[in-house]
């Protein structure tokens, strides 16, 4: 069974940084993409960053040059190191993965930052 486990997220300052995990298991972790999500109170899932299994990324425009992925592939773990953070950044933070046709969430991680 797949699983995704998100952490690091919490209460942070305008300015601050953050980093995310995303760990996973019962896949093969290197063969996959990552993708970062975040949903703000009554807004839509909104993509914000991608790493691919060789390691190039994405980020939306609202997070370019704030936010870096990065993963570790001995790990089975993916990251989102988050800087400059503002308070439209609050949100709850997911990762995903696409793995044998399905899509598989973690179960999401708030991060708040306060102005």
């Amino acid at each position: 069974q797949v699983q995704l486990v998100e952490s690091g997220g919490g209460l942070v300052q305008a300015g601050g940084s953050l980093r995310l995990s995303c760990t996973a298991s019962g896949m093969t972790f290197s063969t996959n993409a990552i993708y970062w999500y975040r949903q703000a109170p009554g807004k839509q899932r909104d993509l914000v960053a991608s790493i691919s299994r060789s390691g190039s990324t994405t980020y939306a425009d609202s997070v370019k040059d704030r936010f870096t992925a990065s993963r570790d592939n001995t790990k089975n773990t993916a990251y989102l190191q988050m800087n400059s953070l503002k308070p439209e950044d609050t949100a709850v933070y997911y990762c995903n993965t696409l793995y044998a046709l399905r899509h598989y969430w973690g179960q999401g991680t708030q991060v708040t930052v306060s102005s």
